[in-house]
Protein backbone atom coordinates (compact mmCIF):
# COMPACT_ATOMS: atom_id res chain seq x y z
CA UNK A 1 0.00 0.00 0.00
CA UNK A 2 0.94 3.46 -1.16
CA UNK A 3 0.58 5.84 1.86
CA UNK A 4 1.30 9.98 1.00
CA UNK A 5 0.65 12.63 3.52
CA UNK A 6 0.55 11.15 6.55
CA UNK A 7 1.71 12.74 9.67
CA UNK A 8 3.42 10.10 11.27
CA UNK A 9 5.00 6.62 10.98
CA UNK A 10 2.48 4.09 9.76
CA UNK A 11 4.00 0.92 9.18
CA UNK A 12 3.27 -0.40 12.19
CA UNK A 13 -0.63 -1.18 11.32
CA UNK A 14 0.29 -2.65 7.89
CA UNK A 15 -0.73 -6.54 9.27
CA UNK A 16 -3.73 -5.26 9.66
CA UNK A 17 -4.93 -3.76 6.35
CA UNK A 18 -8.33 -2.20 7.79
CA UNK A 19 -6.88 -0.69 10.81
CA UNK A 20 -3.69 0.63 8.36
CA UNK A 21 -6.33 2.75 6.35
CA UNK A 22 -8.56 3.69 8.93
CA UNK A 23 -5.70 5.18 10.54
CA UNK A 24 -4.30 7.18 7.00
CA UNK A 25 -7.85 8.65 6.94
CA UNK A 26 -7.18 9.70 10.50
CA UNK A 27 -4.05 11.37 9.58
CA UNK A 28 -4.68 12.70 6.71
CA UNK A 29 -3.29 10.81 3.98
CA UNK A 30 -4.26 9.24 0.79
CA UNK A 31 -3.80 5.53 0.18
CA UNK A 32 -3.72 3.46 -2.76
CA UNK A 33 -3.29 -0.30 -3.24
CA UNK A 34 0.09 -0.99 -4.97
CA UNK A 35 0.32 -2.98 -7.91
CA UNK A 36 -2.93 -4.95 -7.75
CA UNK A 37 -1.97 -8.12 -9.90
CA UNK A 38 1.52 -9.20 -9.23
CA UNK A 39 2.44 -12.58 -10.07
CA UNK A 40 5.33 -14.44 -9.01
CA UNK A 41 7.98 -14.94 -11.23
CA UNK A 42 10.11 -18.10 -10.79
CA UNK A 43 13.25 -17.39 -13.24
CA UNK A 44 14.31 -14.50 -10.49
CA UNK A 45 12.51 -16.49 -7.62
CA UNK A 46 10.18 -13.00 -7.07
CA UNK A 47 7.29 -14.20 -5.19
CA UNK A 48 3.16 -13.78 -5.96
CA UNK A 49 2.24 -10.46 -3.89
CA UNK A 50 -1.13 -10.04 -5.71
CA UNK A 51 -3.19 -8.20 -3.34
CA UNK A 52 -6.09 -10.16 -2.23
CA UNK A 53 -7.78 -8.12 0.20
CA UNK A 54 -10.56 -6.90 -1.30
CA UNK A 55 -13.05 -6.23 1.44
CA UNK A 56 -11.05 -2.93 2.88
CA UNK A 57 -12.82 0.26 2.68
CA UNK A 58 -11.76 3.92 2.54
CA UNK A 59 -8.67 3.83 0.62
CA UNK A 60 -8.37 6.26 -1.79
CA UNK A 61 -7.36 4.25 -4.89
CA UNK A 62 -5.35 1.88 -6.62
CA UNK A 63 -2.19 1.27 -8.69
CA UNK A 64 -3.64 0.82 -11.85
CA UNK A 65 -0.17 0.54 -13.80
CA UNK A 66 2.84 -0.62 -12.53
CA UNK A 67 6.04 -0.78 -14.82
CA UNK A 68 8.32 -3.42 -12.41
CA UNK A 69 5.42 -5.73 -12.46
CA UNK A 70 5.42 -5.69 -16.03
CA UNK A 71 8.51 -7.46 -15.33
CA UNK A 72 7.47 -10.82 -13.87
CA UNK A 73 4.38 -10.93 -15.72
CA UNK A 74 6.31 -10.90 -19.02
CA UNK A 75 8.93 -13.01 -18.24
CA UNK A 76 8.14 -17.00 -18.20
CA UNK A 77 11.79 -17.73 -18.65
CA UNK A 78 15.23 -16.50 -17.51
CA UNK A 79 15.85 -15.39 -21.38
CA UNK A 80 13.03 -13.34 -21.16
CA UNK A 81 14.09 -11.63 -17.76
CA UNK A 82 18.04 -11.37 -19.65
CA UNK A 83 16.04 -9.73 -23.20
CA UNK A 84 14.29 -7.38 -21.05
CA UNK A 85 16.99 -6.18 -18.72
CA UNK A 86 19.05 -5.14 -21.63
CA UNK A 87 16.21 -3.97 -23.97
CA UNK A 88 13.37 -2.41 -21.77
CA UNK A 89 11.80 -0.29 -24.26
CA UNK A 90 10.42 -3.55 -25.66
CA UNK A 91 8.76 -4.51 -22.42
CA UNK A 92 5.60 -2.18 -21.52
CA UNK A 93 2.13 -2.92 -22.78
CA UNK A 94 -0.33 -1.75 -20.43
CA UNK A 95 -1.93 -2.30 -17.59
CA UNK A 96 -2.70 -5.93 -16.27
CA UNK A 97 -6.57 -7.10 -17.54
CA UNK A 98 -7.10 -8.34 -14.23
CA UNK A 99 -5.74 -4.61 -12.72
CA UNK A 100 -8.30 -2.88 -14.99
CA UNK A 101 -10.75 -5.47 -14.34
CA UNK A 102 -11.02 -5.15 -10.89
CA UNK A 103 -10.82 -1.33 -11.34
CA UNK A 104 -14.12 -1.13 -13.10
CA UNK A 105 -15.65 -3.20 -10.43
CA UNK A 106 -15.03 -1.24 -7.53
CA UNK A 107 -16.11 1.87 -9.93
CA UNK A 108 -19.14 -0.05 -11.16
CA UNK A 109 -20.00 -0.95 -6.89
CA UNK A 110 -20.45 3.26 -6.89
CA UNK A 111 -17.38 4.22 -5.23
CA UNK A 112 -14.99 6.81 -6.52
CA UNK A 113 -11.28 4.61 -6.61
CA UNK A 114 -8.36 7.12 -8.13
CA UNK A 115 -5.82 4.90 -10.51
CA UNK A 116 -2.41 6.58 -10.14
CA UNK A 117 0.59 4.96 -12.12
CA UNK A 118 4.20 4.29 -11.11
CA UNK A 119 7.40 2.96 -12.28
CA UNK A 120 8.00 1.01 -8.84
CA UNK A 121 11.67 2.24 -9.65
CA UNK A 122 14.75 0.31 -8.02
CA UNK A 123 16.92 0.10 -9.94
CA UNK A 124 18.25 -3.48 -9.17
CA UNK A 125 21.74 -4.36 -9.50
CA UNK A 126 21.34 -8.27 -11.55
CA UNK A 127 24.13 -10.62 -12.20
CA UNK A 128 23.65 -13.89 -13.50
CA UNK A 129 27.35 -15.50 -14.95
CA UNK A 130 29.67 -12.87 -16.19
CA UNK A 131 26.26 -11.02 -17.17
CA UNK A 132 25.87 -7.67 -15.01
CA UNK A 133 23.23 -5.58 -15.67
CA UNK A 134 20.63 -2.67 -13.70
CA UNK A 135 17.73 -3.73 -14.41
CA UNK A 136 15.98 -0.63 -15.02
CA UNK A 137 18.41 2.25 -14.01
CA UNK A 138 16.32 5.16 -13.10
CA UNK A 139 17.50 7.49 -15.84
CA UNK A 140 15.10 5.12 -17.95
CA UNK A 141 12.55 3.86 -15.59
CA UNK A 142 11.30 7.67 -14.79
CA UNK A 143 10.41 8.41 -18.37
CA UNK A 144 8.16 5.53 -18.54
CA UNK A 145 4.48 5.02 -16.90
CA UNK A 146 4.16 8.61 -14.95
CA UNK A 147 0.86 10.21 -12.85
CA UNK A 148 0.09 13.27 -14.75
CA UNK A 149 -1.34 15.71 -12.39
CA UNK A 150 -3.39 18.52 -13.32
CA UNK A 151 -3.48 21.49 -10.56
CA UNK A 152 -5.96 24.91 -10.65
CA UNK A 153 -2.24 26.67 -11.56
CA UNK A 154 1.28 25.91 -11.93
CA UNK A 155 3.51 25.14 -9.36
CA UNK A 156 4.59 28.28 -7.31
CA UNK A 157 7.78 26.66 -5.50
CA UNK A 158 6.33 27.51 -2.11
CA UNK A 159 6.70 23.60 -0.08
CA UNK A 160 3.33 23.98 1.54
CA UNK A 161 1.15 25.49 -1.25
CA UNK A 162 2.47 23.18 -3.67
CA UNK A 163 2.60 20.15 -1.80
CA UNK A 164 -1.38 21.20 -0.71
CA UNK A 165 -1.75 21.24 -4.73
CA UNK A 166 0.07 17.77 -5.40
CA UNK A 167 -2.06 16.25 -2.46
CA UNK A 168 -5.51 17.40 -3.32
CA UNK A 169 -5.61 16.78 -6.96
CA UNK A 170 -4.62 13.25 -6.02
CA UNK A 171 -7.97 13.02 -3.85
CA UNK A 172 -9.71 14.10 -6.38
CA UNK A 173 -8.81 11.76 -9.20
CA UNK A 174 -7.55 15.05 -11.14
CA UNK A 175 -5.04 13.00 -12.72
CA UNK A 176 -4.33 10.78 -15.38
CA UNK A 177 -1.19 7.22 -16.34
CA UNK A 178 0.56 7.98 -18.72
CA UNK A 179 3.58 5.52 -20.55
CA UNK A 180 6.05 8.81 -21.84
CA UNK A 181 8.75 6.61 -23.30
CA UNK A 182 6.85 6.48 -26.88
CA UNK A 183 5.69 10.14 -26.97
CA UNK A 184 5.11 12.54 -24.11
CA UNK A 185 1.23 12.14 -22.75
CA UNK A 186 1.40 16.13 -21.43
CA UNK A 187 -0.97 17.75 -22.74
CA UNK A 188 -4.17 14.93 -22.87
CA UNK A 189 -7.44 15.73 -21.13
CA UNK A 190 -11.18 14.28 -20.50
CA UNK A 191 -13.52 16.65 -19.08
CA UNK A 192 -17.08 16.79 -19.34
CA UNK A 193 -19.42 19.89 -19.68
CA UNK A 194 -23.44 20.54 -19.26
CA UNK A 195 -25.53 23.47 -19.66
CA UNK A 196 -24.75 25.07 -15.55
CA UNK A 197 -21.40 22.88 -15.17
CA UNK A 198 -17.60 21.25 -15.91
CA UNK A 199 -16.24 18.43 -14.90
CA UNK A 200 -12.10 17.41 -14.35
CA UNK A 201 -11.28 13.75 -14.46
CA UNK A 202 -12.12 12.62 -10.96
CA UNK A 203 -15.28 14.90 -11.00
CA UNK A 204 -19.07 14.19 -10.60
CA UNK A 205 -21.09 16.00 -13.45
CA UNK A 206 -25.13 15.51 -14.15
CA UNK A 207 -26.65 14.27 -16.93
CA UNK A 208 -29.94 16.61 -16.48
CA UNK A 209 -30.29 18.28 -19.95
CA UNK A 210 -27.42 16.24 -21.63
CA UNK A 211 -23.52 16.25 -21.18
CA UNK A 212 -20.47 16.48 -23.32
CA UNK A 213 -17.38 14.77 -22.39
CA UNK A 214 -14.26 15.87 -24.11
CA UNK A 215 -11.16 14.52 -24.93
CA UNK A 216 -8.06 16.36 -26.03
CA UNK A 217 -5.14 14.16 -27.39
CA UNK A 218 -1.28 15.01 -27.56
CA UNK A 219 -0.65 13.68 -30.65
CA UNK A 220 -3.22 11.58 -33.53
CA UNK A 221 -3.58 7.69 -32.51
CA UNK A 222 -6.39 5.10 -31.03
CA UNK A 223 -8.92 6.76 -28.59
CA UNK A 224 -11.65 4.58 -26.84
CA UNK A 225 -14.48 5.98 -24.77
CA UNK A 226 -15.70 2.85 -22.00
CA UNK A 227 -18.47 3.09 -20.15
CA UNK A 228 -19.17 1.51 -17.05
CA UNK A 229 -16.15 -0.78 -18.48
CA UNK A 230 -17.05 -1.30 -21.67
CA UNK A 231 -16.27 0.10 -24.97
CA UNK A 232 -18.87 2.66 -26.45
CA UNK A 233 -17.12 4.56 -28.93
CA UNK A 234 -13.26 4.87 -30.39
CA UNK A 235 -11.91 7.27 -33.02
CA UNK A 236 -8.88 6.44 -34.67
CA UNK A 237 -5.78 9.77 -35.66
CA UNK A 238 -7.76 12.06 -34.38
CA UNK A 239 -6.09 14.98 -31.83
CA UNK A 240 -9.86 15.77 -30.29
CA UNK A 241 -13.08 13.60 -29.71
CA UNK A 242 -16.75 14.52 -28.03
CA UNK A 243 -19.42 12.12 -26.99
CA UNK A 244 -22.86 13.50 -26.17
CA UNK A 245 -24.59 11.51 -23.71
CA UNK A 246 -27.71 11.66 -21.50
CA UNK A 247 -27.03 8.52 -19.40
CA UNK A 248 -25.65 8.10 -16.02
CA UNK A 249 -22.51 5.97 -15.55
CA UNK A 250 -18.49 5.96 -15.33
CA UNK A 251 -17.08 7.47 -18.29
CA UNK A 252 -12.86 7.21 -18.85
CA UNK A 253 -10.45 7.17 -21.87
CA UNK A 254 -8.25 4.83 -22.75
CA UNK A 255 -5.65 5.39 -25.85
CA UNK A 256 -3.19 3.34 -27.63
CA UNK A 257 -0.26 3.96 -29.76
CA UNK A 258 1.83 1.98 -32.21
CA UNK A 259 5.80 0.84 -30.57
CA UNK A 260 8.65 -0.86 -31.91
CA UNK A 261 6.31 -2.80 -33.63
CA UNK A 262 3.35 -3.90 -30.86
CA UNK A 263 -0.05 -1.86 -29.96
CA UNK A 264 0.39 -0.93 -26.63
CA UNK A 265 -1.36 1.55 -23.80
CA UNK A 266 -0.21 5.10 -23.89
CA UNK A 267 -2.72 6.80 -21.27
CA UNK A 268 -5.66 5.71 -19.05
CA UNK A 269 -8.16 8.67 -17.74
CA UNK A 270 -9.23 8.72 -14.14
CA UNK A 271 -13.41 8.67 -14.63
CA UNK A 272 -15.70 11.31 -14.84
CA UNK A 273 -18.98 10.46 -12.93
CA UNK A 274 -21.76 11.67 -14.57
CA UNK A 275 -24.49 10.87 -11.56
Amino acid sequence: MLVFNAKRELAAFAPDPQNLIDNVRREGGLSFIAHPYDPACPPIKETDITWDNWEVQGYTGVELWNHMSELKVHSPTLLHVIFYAYFPHFLTRSPQPETLKKWDELLNSGRKVVAVGGADAHAFAGQIGPLRRTIFPYEFHFRAVNTHLLTPSPLTADLETDRNMIYEALAAGHCFVGYDLPASTRGFNFSAEERNSAALMGDEISPEGGVTLKVKLPQLTECRLLKDGKVIQSWNNREACSHNTTEPGVYRVEVYKKYLGQHRGWIFSNPIYVR
